[in-house]
């Protein structure tokens, strides 16, 4: 069986992920589970691999063809599209977002065609990508609108076994009840068993997190729970979806730490990003939920204050690109 093809973009130039991705190729467990292409462009490569200290030796290649007809386990792309001038490291520039975003779409070009199997990008600023020309709020929504996805799209994050999503996310704090609805919840425990069949898992262990402290204390303290959040998990129960909860959210991750739950949907963004990240900030990985082509990334940013030292630890880039490639393979 051929090994499937990941593209893996050099990320933002002003951070880390050059040299993250420099790093990632050293690694035979990453050479083993997927033919790479790198995307981006050949100075920003060259230098990543010059901070990392590392001398991988890729061929460049200007055709997507050339990834599968190639016998060779790491190609790289030349896109051109960045001025080594026009960079400033550790720093938000329009140059950089412009290039992360254009590598974005050579690689979600490829993957359309079914050229690449899976895509696994190096850590991009939010910021420099609106400025270098993404007109969305993040690059979910970048995605989901380039492959023109109408049903239900929300983040994962994984650490290890245990993968978090939710029903709202880059919004302000005060937006967040008008987010609580039914629907949403359905759709995205819907997809949350989904993804993790797709990803492996025969049974997965489903849980929903309340909105309020201590899940609402019986309507005295909010009645999200109640109204909505039950009744929610009650339908997909009989839709045949073995959905637990709600649970209160400080303690919901206590039982997933003890090994009880493989997936827990949560109402907003930090909810399960702050539990998730203390648990294991290094190795935790971000799932592009819902659409067409697998794509994964290191859950962390930039992180401008390391940039350019050689210091940053590629555990999680690593384990955000060997879940690409399995998800590619299955």
């Amino acid at each position: 069986m051929r090994k499937p093809v990941v593209a893996v973009t050099l990320g933002d130039a002003s951070g880390i992920g050059p040299e993250l991705v420099a790093k990632l190729l050293t690694r035979l467990e990453a050479l083993a589970a997927a033919r790479i292409v790198l995307v981006g462009d050949a100075w920003v490569w060259a230098e990543g691999q010059r901070i990392a200290g590392t001398a991988v030796g890729v061929p460049t290649i200007r055709d997507w063809r050339e990834a599968r007809n190639r016998d060779d386990s790491v190609l790289l792309l030349d896109l051109g599209t960045v001025a080594q001038a026009d960079i400033v490291p550790a720093q938000v520039t329009a140059a950089a977002g412009r290039g992360a975003r254009l590598a974005l779409t050579a690689a979600m070009d490829a993957a359309r065609r079914g050229d690449v199997d899976a895509i696994c990008f190096a850590p991009l600023n939010k910021l420099a990508m609106k400025k270098g020309g993404m007109a969305f709020e993040d690059e979910l929504h970048f995605f989901a609108d380039y492959f023109g996805v109408t049903d239900y799209f929300c983040e994962f994050n994984t650490l290890g076994t245990l993968w978090t999503s939710r029903i709202s996310s880059h919004i302000p704090l005060a937006e967040i009840p008008k987010y609580v609805t039914g629907d949403r919840i359905k759709a995205a425990a819907r997809l949350t068993y989904k993804t993790l069949k797709r990803a492996g898992f025969a049974q997965p262990r489903v849980a929903v997190a309340a909105l309020n402290p201590h899940g609402g204390e019986g309507g005295t303290c909010g009645r999200e729970e109640i109204d909505i959040i039950e009744p929610a998990v009650k339908e997909l129960n009989a839709e045949g979806l073995p959905i637990q909860g709600p649970f209160p959210a400080d303690t919901i991750f206590l039982k997933a730490r003890a090994g009880a739950l493989d997936s827990i949907v949560t109402m907003y963004h930090d909810q399960g990003q702050v539990a998730v990240k203390l648990l294991g900030f290094e190795r935790g990985v971000t799932v592009q939920g819902g659409l067409p082509a697998p794509i994964t990334t290191p859950a962390h940013g930039t992180a401008f204050d390391i940039t350019g030292q050689g210091k940053a630890n590629a555990e999680a880039m690593a384990q955000a690109f060997l879940l690409a490639a399995k998800m590619a393979a299955a």
